[in-house]
C-alpha cells in the first residue's frame, strides 16, 4: 500500500494541481480552474488522438480476443506437441515493447526489410518506402504488430481458463447427448465469462494507453495518423512544454476510465453474471 500510495497516488495528485495552475517551462503559476481542460478540448489534435485510439481499439482487441479464444480452445484438444508450442506463445509476450518494435522496424525497413523487400515491394504494396511513412498503412502495420504481440498472451490466459473448468459438468453434458457445439456455448463460454470480461478490460485499458511501439516506429506519424493520447501528452510535456495541458489531458483520460470500468464492471455483473 505504501509503495502504491509513493509512486501511484502522490503523483496523480500532483498531476491533478497541476491540470488547474498555469505551469510554464515547469515552473507552477496561477490558478487557471479549467482553462487547460478547455485548452485540450478545443485542440483538434486531441480529437484526432482519441479516434486513433478508437481505431486501435476497435481493430486490435477483438482480433487479439478471438484469434486467443479459438487458439485456447485448439490447445485444450490434447493437440500433438502441445508441451512444446505453448512455452514457444510465452515468447512474444515476454519480449520488452521497445524490442518487438525494433524488431519489427527492421523487418519492415524501407526496402531491405526482410519482410518489405520479400512481401511488400514484391506485391507491389509498398515500393521505395517504408510501411511506417504511409499514411494509409501505418496505423495498421501497428494495430498488425500489436495483434502479433498479444493474441498469444490472450491465448494462453484463455487456455489456463479452460484448464481450470470443473469435469462435472461436462460429463453430465455427455450423457445428455449435448454435441460439442452445444457444450461449448451452454458450458465453456458461460463458465469462463468471468475470465473473458477481465482479460477483455484489461486489454482495452491497455491498448488504449499504447505509447512504447508507437513512439520507435512511428513518433505519432506521419504527421498526427498514428499519435495516441499517450504520444500527444507526452509531446505536450517534453516537446512544447504545455505541462498543464498535459496534466489536464492525462486527468481526463483517467476520469473516462473509471467510469468506462464502473460501467462495463456494473453491466458484467448483472447481464453476464462475470463477478
Amino acid at each position: 500500500m505504501l509503495t502504491l500510495v509513493l509512486v501511484s497516488l502522490v503523483p496523480f495528485i500532483y498531476t491533478i494541481y497541476m491540470s488547474v495552475h498555469e505551469v510554464k517551462y515547469g515552473r507552477i503559476g496561477d490558478f487557471h480552474w479549467f482553462a487547460n481542460y478547455a485548452s485540450v478540448l478545443a485542440d483538434p489534435r486531441f480529437w484526432n488522438s482519441l479516434k486513433v485510439a478508437g481505431v486501435f481499439i476497435l481493430i486490435a482487441v477483438p482480433i487479439e480476443f478471438m484469434l486467443g479464444l479459438v487458439g485456447a480452445l485448439v490447445l485444450n484438444q490434447r493437440i500433438a506437441g502441445r508441451r512444446f508450442i505453448v512455452p514457444l506463445l510465452f515468447i512474444p509476450t515476454m519480449m520488452a515493447p521497445i524490442v518487438v518494435a525494433l524488431l519489427w522496424k527492421i523487418m519492415l525497413a524501407g526496402s531491405w526489410g526482410l519482410l518489405s523487400y520479400n512481401i511488400l515491394e514484391r506485391f507491389d504494396l509498398v515500393s521505395n518506402t517504408s510501411v511506417f511513412a504511409s499514411p494509409d498503412l501505418a496505423l495498421y502495420t501497428l494495430i498488425f504488430i500489436d495483434v502479433w504481440q498479444w493474441t498469444p498472451f490472450m491465448m494462453l490466459a484463455f487456455y489456463a481458463g479452460l484448464q481450470a473448468l470443473p469435469i462435472n459438468p461436462y460429463m453430465a453434458a455427455a450423457v445428455d447427448g449435448a454435441n460439442s457445439v452445444q457444450v461449448l456455448f451452454r458450458l465453456t463460454l458461460p463458465m469462463l465469462t468471468p475470465l473473458l470480461v477481465v482479460i477483455g478490460m484489461l486489454r482495452l485499458i491497455d491498448a488504449f494507453k499504447i505509447f512504447d511501439s508507437i513512439f520507435v516506429l512511428t513518433g505519432g506519424g506521419p504527421g498526427i495518423v498514428t499519435e495516441s493520447p499517450s504520444i500527444l501528452a507526452y509531446k505536450m510535456t517534453f516537446e512544447y512544454w504545455k505541462i498543464g495541458e498535459a496534466s489536464a489531458l492525462a486527468v481526463m483520460v483517467w476520469i473516462t476510465f473509471f467510469l468506462f470500468c464502473n460501467v462495463f464492471y456494473q453491466v458484467a455483473k448483472k447481464r453476464l453474471s462475470a463477478f
